[in-house]
């Protein structure tokens, strides 16, 4: 199914080089029409999809989309508006970025693919890590998989320099200890937006990484 016509694109396309106020409300209803819309619609469905994958996403579409609006009080960069649009696919959707899940951003440069978790709490860390230095082979068998390797490469996110002692010892040997963050990405080629492949890509990159989502949401719940 085809979800966006060539003007989701192109809005993004103009909107780089008119990012202000006075030429979004000028053309507010072509984003509701060609953007807003398509979006919800498309992440309605992906949501649905989702499912099958991890029963536990239960947050409507609206609680998983993003604002379109940038957050600019503590940015140089005062544009108003983002390049693309967004959402968070889990259980509680961008109402709890600490929930394990999927991600997806569409926009004219790429399109944004992965999941696992961008923010944890300290708590939810502390478990993770305890997790991965008593077991490390679980984490490493997922991340060895030949689907996830293929499309993700790797585990990705920011690391601490120092680790408690107990810590150090077992990061000689399981060195993803060290990150705050554990996460899966990768980006594709924004023209499949306009085809209707878009949807099986989504799923099949989604389920390469839902074992380790899952991983990552079971450990937390403990």
């Amino acid at each position: 199914m085809k979800y966006f016509d060539p003007d989701f694109l192109l809005f993004f396309k103009e909107l780089a080089a008119n990012n202000h106020k006075e030429w979004f409300d000028q053309n507010r209803k072509r984003y509701e029409k060609s953007v807003k819309k398509p979006f919800e619609n498309f992440v309605a469905d992906l949501l649905e999809e989702s499912r099958q994958l991890d029963p536990t996403i239960s947050a409507p579409a609206k609680d998983c989309i993003f604002r379109i609006n940038r957050d600019i009080r503590f940015s140089k960069d005062k544009t108003p508006y983002k390049l693309e649009r967004s959402a968070i696919i889990s259980e509680k959707g961008r109402k709890d970025h600490s929930s394990p899940g999927f991600y997806i951003a569409l926009g004219p440069e790429h399109i944004s693919v992965g999941g696992g978790a961008y923010f944890f709490k300290k708590e939810q860390l502390a478990t993770v890590r305890q997790q991965m230095a008593s077991n490390p082979k679980k984490i490493n068998t997922l991340t060895a998989d030949a689907s996830f390797v293929k499309l993700f490469g790797e585990l990705k996110g920011e690391e601490n320099k120092r680790l408690s002692k107990e810590l150090a010892e077992a990061a000689e040997t399981q060195p993803l200890l060290f990150k705050k963050q554990l996460y899966y990405m990768t980006t594709l080629d924004p023209a499949l937006v306009e085809t209707d492949d878009l949807m099986p890509t989504i799923l099949k990159h989604f389920s390469a990484g839902a074992p380790i989502s899952a991983y990552l949401k079971d450990t937390i719940s403990k």
